[in-house]
């Protein structure tokens, strides 16, 4: 229920908080959101029995579900930034 509630005040920070000069504000709430909803995972993570013995158990098959989601994603923001992103030139 913690998660969901962090989740939900980001949710309403963005929806009520548009203007330039809440940016900055906004952006300190979000790391610090995020940092919290990590912190959660792991306590989470690691109150479960077993927990590194499952970890172990994954080996290859969990690298290869983290890395390949990140290889596109890196390959995915590369691309669209050469395509939609200007860049100036000094003439």
């Amino acid at each position: 229920m913690l998660v969901e509630g962090i989740m939900f005040v980001g949710v309403l920070a963005g929806y009520f908080f548009q203007p330039k000069k809440w940016a900055k504000a906004l952006s300190v709430l979000q790391m610090a959101c995020t940092a919290v909803l990590i912190f959660c995972m792991g306590v989470s993570l690691e109150n479960r029995e077993g927990f590194f013995q499952e970890l172990s158990q994954l080996g290859l098959k969990s690298l290869v579900y983290a890395v390949i989601p990140v290889a596109f994603s890196v390959i995915s923001v590369y691309l669209l930034t050469k395509r939609f992103m200007e860049t100036k030139k000094e003439e």
